[in-house]
This record gives C-alpha cells, structure tokens and sequence, in this order.
C-alpha cells in the first residue's frame, strides 16, 4: 500500500481510501485512529507535517498498514487498537467480550443515580469486559462489587480491566472466589470486586449471596436477527454474549424468575434492553412480584433499561 516519498498527508488519504472501498462507514475517522495509533501523531503535528515526506521507523509502517488491513476485512477497530473508552475510563478489549457501547451508559448512570449510598452489595451478572461493573465500581464507590459471566476468557478480561482501573480496591480473580469467605469486604474492612465463572446463576448460593442490586446486560438480540448485522458485530464479536435465542428474551426470563432469590428485601434490579423490548422485559418482571417496575429511555429516545424492586411476598404475609 505504502510507497516510498509519499508524505504523511498522503499516507492516511491512501488509508482513508482502502477502507471506503471496503465499505467502512466511518473510513475517515478510523483511518485517522490508525494512523495515529502506529505513527504517534497528534492533530496538530499533522497539521503542521502532512505535505512532509512520511519517514517512520520500519515497524510503524507495518503497524498502520496491518491495521488497515484488518479493518478493511471488517474487523472492530476497538480489537486492532485494543481500547474502549466507557464511562470516561479506558477498558481493554478482545474477541471474547462484547465491546462497551455509550448505550451501556444509560444503566450505569441510571444506577449511579438512584444508589448515592456506598455500603451496597452490587452483582453484574454476564459482566463480559467488566465494563459496567468496573464503572460502577470506579464513579459509585460501592463496598462490595462482583461481577459473573459463563467465559473465562471474559473473565480474564474483566480481571484486567479491573487490575488497571481499581487500582486501590481488592481483586478476587474467579480462579480464587470459590476459596474466600462470605463477605470479604465485611471481613477486611476493604472495598472490594470479586469475579465469578457462573452460568447464570449456578455458582451463587441463596442461603448466602444476597445483594442489595443487581445488574445485567445478558444477550438478548433474537437469533434470526443476528445474521443482518454488520460484520464488525456478526463475525467478530462472541455470538454467545449477542444470541437472546428465537425472541430474544430467554436471559430476562431467567433473571425475573432467579433474581429474587438473590436479592435482599427492596433489593433492585436494572437491565439493559433492546429498543423494542421494553414493555415485554417489563411484563416478565411484574409477573414474577417486582414492583415500582419502569422503562428508562436513553439519550436518542429508545427503550434501553427495565428496573425494578424486589418484596419478598413470604415477609409480607
């Protein structure tokens, strides 16, 4: 792709160009991040460089043009660059999680805003790359955070996001959370996030987890849906952490039928939703005794969090 004497303008406007053809929607902007990210150029030094004949060290060039190359055959440009920005905070991504997106942001900040107390216990259930729960854990200050998914290889991702972003919170990695007690945090006194390899539920114990909040954003796009997507997210992101199964609300059946066995008395819970799945998700939550259930809208106007509060019908009576 690269020649030589060709001068930095005209390097990016041949990266900009490979992936247009290619289909990118966002060709310009992507090349852009590329460019920078191989290059080390900010916008202002190309501003001041780009009629300058391009002369980077070998491995550069190799960089940018794998790059493009990659995402000319559709790949994430967050799998190339390794990064994700959520929340304000830089999460690391790979294959094995779903990518943060800004309509996540809408259930962190909605529990943000209604949970200003810090002596909580919070479950992210199919945490993924950590990202909500790792938020929740940096802007909420929450004593006790765990977050559970069914990979271990997300794990593992969620492990790293949380090893470089709470740096002063203790971390217990799922290879060790079977070994630890109850409640660390009560026991130490130290704010804590603890990983758990669950499939779904199964690893929690009702007699001994229970949680003041609950949190997911389980897979819920309907498995015949699936194929129409763009390829970014069709063949590149985990077809585990998208497939909802025919209708796309098998998870949150499961989880208005489980959660209240996890929760404490008033406990709540919050999921995220497809834009046409709000009424549906809310429906499965009132039928199974939730109340003060709503639909939360996100930014753009589209159905996106179903909350609720659990009430022990038993301690009622």
């Amino acid at each position: 792709m690269m020649e030589s004497g060709m001068t930095w303008g005209q390097v990016l406007a041949e990266g900009q160009e490979r992936l247009k053809n290619a289909g990118v929607a966002e060709y310009s902007l992507d090349a852009w991040y590329l460019f920078e990210h191989a290059f080390g150029i900010s916008r202002m030094q190309y501003f001041m460089c780009s009629a300058q004949k391009a002369e980077p060290e070998e491995a550069s060039w190799r960089e940018f043009e794998d790059g493009i190359a990659r995402r000319a055959q559709r790949e994430p440009l967050q799998h190339i660059l390794g990064t994700q920005e959520f929340m304000g905070l830089e999460f690391y991504v790979n294959r094995h999680t779903l990518i943060p997106r800004q309509d996540t942001e809408t259930l962190v900040e909605t529990v943000l805003g209604n949970h200003k107390e810090k002596e909580i216990k919070l479950l992210d259930m199919c945490t993924g790359s950590g990202c909500i729960a790792v938020s929740l854990t940096a802007h909420g200050g929450y004593a006790h955070v765990e977050a559970a998914d069914i990979s271990k290889e997300a794990l593992r991702v969620a492990e790293k996001n949380a090893e470089k972003l709470l740096s002063g919170r203790q971390l217990i990695p799922a290879s060790e959370s079977a070994n630890v007690e109850k409640d660390p945090a009560a026991a130490t006194g130290r704010e804590m996030i603890r990983f758990r390899h669950s499939d779904m539920f199964s690893a929690f114990y009702e007699t001994e987890d229970r949680f003041d909040i609950i949190v997911s954003n389980p897979p819920y796009i309907p498995s015949d849906v699936i194929e129409e997507l763009e390829p970014e997210v069709r063949d590149f992101e985990p077809r585990s952490a998208l497939d909802g199964t025919a209708d796309g609300l098998f998870f949150y059946e499961l989880l208005a039928r489980e959660c209240g066995r996890f929760l404490k008395e008033n406990g709540a819970v919050y999921f995220e939703i497809g834009h046409d799945q709000g009424e549906a998700v809310k429906q499965l939550l009132d039928a199974q005794g939730f109340i003060d259930t709503r639909v939360i809208k996100d930014l753009a106007g589209n159905d996106r969090v179903v909350c609720g509060r659990w009430q022990n019908i038993h301690c009622l009576v």
